[in-house]
């Protein structure tokens, strides 16, 4: 699975398709207002139906809303967006909403977790009924904890799909963790990623082969560890030229904070 960008959803994801992917995840929106009005569901739904007319009913779109809806708006756009079977909704509520998640009633499937960061987090949302928990491994704990939030997960009949927008460490030991997890379903990875305008995935890395996919597959290979081989010459390069991550300022028409 793929992040895509906002605009030319339809184009980016039959790309993505082409280059061996069976399913992409696209943002929902930008900020949305707290209730959002019929223009705002319908400019969401015009994107992803975009995307589900590209990729065709064999590939699949997850959605991410990334908090910056209310559990009303989630509401409402969940309905909206039922028809067109998407794989998830993503982070449909800020995480400290996230007790009402039961509330939502929706079809589609609850994705959530990359603000979660123990197994004690994720059984309340577990017990609200979230389909597919997404820790991500560099911030909750890594490998062991990220195999109890998954063994936990499994006893309620729910899957994991580890959050990971970072780089080939990260990515490496999602699919390690996920290659050894029965209830691993989908791996989400940075390739292409919207905000990277300055680095790839493989750029750090000497041997690029094991990031090769087929069919929305990536085999399981053979080099010890992680399997992955840093190339410390190109990290002490971009090192030298870095600068630090500053997350984008949104606010609202009236001049409020907005959810990233």
């Amino acid at each position: 699975m793929i992040e895509v960008l906002v605009h030319g959803v339809g184009e980016a994801a039959a790309a993505m398709v082409a280059a061996g992917f069976d399913a992409v995840k696209m943002n929902a929106s930008a900020q949305m207002s707290p209730l959002p009005t019929p223009a705002e569901v319908q400019a969401v739904v015009d994107r992803v139906a975009a995307v589900r007319e590209a990729i065709g009913p064999s590939c699949d779109v997850g959605v991410d809303f990334h908090g910056r809806v209310t559990l009303a708006g989630a509401r409402r756009l969940a309905k909206a967006l039922e028809p067109l079977q998407p794989m998830f909704i993503e982070e449909p509520t800020e995480p400290q909403h996230q007790f009402r998640l039961a509330d939502l009633k929706t079809r589609i499937p609850i994705a959530t977790g990359e603000r979660l960061f123990s197994k004690e987090d994720f059984l309340k949302v577990l017990q609200g009924g979230v389909s597919i928990v997404q820790p991500d491994i560099s911030h909750a704990g890594g490998i062991s904890e990220t195999v109890r939030i998954a063994s936990l997960a499994d006893t309620f009949g729910a899957a994991l799909a580890p959050h990971c927008p970072i780089g080939p460490i990260a990515l490496a030991a999602c699919l390690q963790v996920g290659f050894a997890t029965y209830n691993h379903v989908i791996q989400e990875q940075s390739g292409g990623i919207h905000y990277n305008t300055t680095a790839e995935l493989v750029d750090y890395v000497l041997d690029r082969s094991w990031l090769q996919f087929d069919h929305g597959r990536v085999h399981r290979w053979d080099a010890p560890g992680l399997g992955v081989e840093v190339d410390e010459k190109a990290v002490r390069q971009a090192d030298a030229h870095a600068t630090d991550w500053v997350t984008p300022m949104w606010r609202h028409p009236d001049g409020s904070f907005a959810e990233w």
